[in-house]
């Protein structure tokens, strides 16, 4: 893949380097600290992915985007994790915040990698719902509580439970539930397909958190959430059990 990276910062632009330099398969093609030269060299260069600033003089990376017709593939790289929303909105293949841990660059490149070989590969007919599924695949989500937005890693969540027009998250990582105003389905559509299970009326599980089932019960650590009877055989199916 051929790539650029936009960022006003020297040292931001160092890190990148240095981590492309490690996976090896990257070309660099430019680097530049000014967004308004980006429509330039995509005009005169074949770009696969660009590493995106949003903070930068003149014109910030969200709205460097919003005036592009055709744009490669790119990687939002900032230290404001407010602007991830946006970044979502604007079908950016990830979202990196700063300072970038070298294992989250890699995943970053990862899922870049598959789309840009899916391109690659089009007389494959499926291969534009594979890009799509492979951009919406999202190892965290954000969602609204209170007066902010708060990142929770998905393999954290261990459990939902619904309680009227509010959804309460319960993850590993915290001891108190993050309480937001939403219902399951809107959750659940940010969240992995196969990984998620409605099990109850007012409950959805990590299947990768089930510690056991025991009869019409699942037990999460040491909690025990009910099994719906309309959910019953579903979830026996989906689990691979014998009810």
């Amino acid at each position: 893949m051929n790539c650029l990276i936009v960022d006003d910062e020297p040292l931001a632009v160092d890190v990148i380097v240095s981590y492309i330099e490690q996976v090896g398969d990257i070309n660099i093609v430019a680097t530049t600290n000014n967004p308004l030269e980006v429509i330039r060299i995509l005009q005169q260069h074949q770009i696969d992915l660009v590493f995106l600033d949003i903070e930068m003089p003149n014109l910030s990376g969200i709205d460097l985007v919003k005036t592009l017709d055709h744009l490669p593939q790119f990687i939002f790289t900032t230290a404001y994790p407010q602007y991830a929303l946006d970044g979502f909105n604007l079908n950016a293949t990830d979202y990196l915040v700063k300072p970038i841990p070298f294992s989250r660059f890699l995943k970053a490149v990862s899922r870049a990698r598959e789309v840009y070989e899916l391109k690659k590969s089009r007389e494959s007919a499926s291969a534009p719902d594979k890009i799509n599924d492979i951009l919406s695949r999202k190892d965290y989500i954000f969602v609204k509580a209170e007066y902010e937005n708060i990142k929770i890693d998905v393999p954290d969540i261990r459990y939902m439970q619904g309680l009227k027009d509010y959804i309460k998250i319960y993850t590993h990582s915290r001891t108190k539930a993050i309480l937001t105003l939403s219902n399951f389905k809107e959750i659940l559509d940010k969240l992995p397909e196969k990984q998620f299970l409605r099990v109850h009326r007012s409950y959805v599980v990590n299947i990768n958190a089930i510690r056991a089932v025991l009869k019409r019960k699942i037990i999460i650590d040491d909690i025990r959430i009910p099994i719906g009877e309309t959910y019953k055989n579903e979830v026996y199916k989906q689990l691979n059990i014998q009810g």
